[in-house]
């Protein structure tokens, strides 16, 4: 897997250090979602070395490279995903959780924007996942 990691972030023009590696593994491995705070949480019990500092500079980082995206679904939280894919998300009003919704071809019809790029697209849907409803969260 690190060898993987080492190559991809090279295709991208990023210098594969040990923590680099690691956040993106985290990404990849947890597919969570997380926050900084959840990233740097959870390496710093393996890295102790590790700053909550590095883990957002290495996120920006891999945002400006294209193999991170953010998610942004709270306006007081920033979420990552190293599923770069073009894809929505849902999160649980409940739980916190948060969820990779795919999306059909034909959800993609999209009217009125002929002459218009898009450079970014934001899919979000809020509710009760299915875990949430089943323990009677909505009540």
């Amino acid at each position: 897997m690190t060898k993987q990691i080492e190559q991809l972030l090279r295709m991208h023009i990023v210098r594969p250090s040990h923590h680099r590696i690691k956040i993106y593994q985290y990404l990849i491995e947890k597919r969570n979602h997380p926050s900084v705070d959840m990233v740097y949480q959870e390496l710093v019990r393996t890295i102790p070395t590790l700053s909550k500092t590095t883990v957002y500079n290495t996120l920006q980082l891999f945002l400006e490279k294209g193999i991170v995206i953010m998610i942004t679904i709270d306006e007081n939280e920033t979420r990552y995903d190293a599923d770069t894919s073009l894809h929505g998300h849902f999160r649980c009003s409940s739980c916190g959780k948060i969820f990779d919704i795919r999306l059909g071809t034909d959800a993609w019809r999209l009217d009125g924007i002929d002459d218009f790029e898009i450079n970014e697209s934001h899919i979000y849907f809020k509710g009760w996942c299915p875990e949430c409803r089943k323990k009677g969260a909505l009540q």
